[in-house]
């Protein structure tokens, strides 16, 4: 198992307007050029909050806890188009109601993301993927607070999670 490392992603620029395209391997090879994702926090009506597991294969943050949901928008989709599509591939959702909480971009050594941020609350059956995560489960605000840190969750979910939820 493993990325698709010829995966076309829009270039944006930090306002979301798309300047060109480039492959996933281009993107995540240390250019650090910015390509668009999607997340979605999915909370409970306990305000528990459901985080994925990455898989040990993945090329950023492997084994890490991450934001429920997390993808790449591809090339010639909405933001909106690529969370409807990630949150059915990778949990099995199709019914919710995504409310966007705002944008920013992510920078680290290797790579540079403009990030949707979103947030849902959902009751519903979760059937995380078996080709894309290693599982995944409802966290209480407490158990997300004491992680913080410790080098269990990936550093992009600790900042946003920080920046507009704790």
């Amino acid at each position: 198992m493993g990325d698709n490392n010829q995966e076309l992603f829009p270039l944006v620029d930090e306002e979301g307007n798309v300047v060109g395209k480039a492959t996933r391997g281009e993107c995540h090879n240390g250019s650090r050029l910015l390509h668009a994702v999607v997340h979605l926090h999915v909370f409970n009506s306990k305000g528990e909050v459901y985080l994925q597991k990455r898989p040990e294969w993945k090329d950023i943050q492997p084994g890490k806890w991450d934001t429920a949901v997390g993808g790449h928008i591809d090339y010639g989709e909405t933001p909106e188009q690529a969370l409807i599509r990630e949150v059915s591939e990778e949990l099995g959702i199709t019914d919710f109601e995504p409310e966007r909480v705002g944008q920013y971009v992510f920078d680290s050594r290797r790579e540079r993301e403009l990030v949707y941020v979103n947030k849902t609350t959902y009751d519903g059956l979760i059937t995380p993927s078996a080709e894309e995560l290693d599982g995944g489960r409802f966290w209480t605000m407490q158990e997300i607070r004491a992680a913080i840190g410790q080098n269990i969750l990936t550093p992009n979910f600790e900042s946003e999670f920080s920046r507009f939820f704790l």
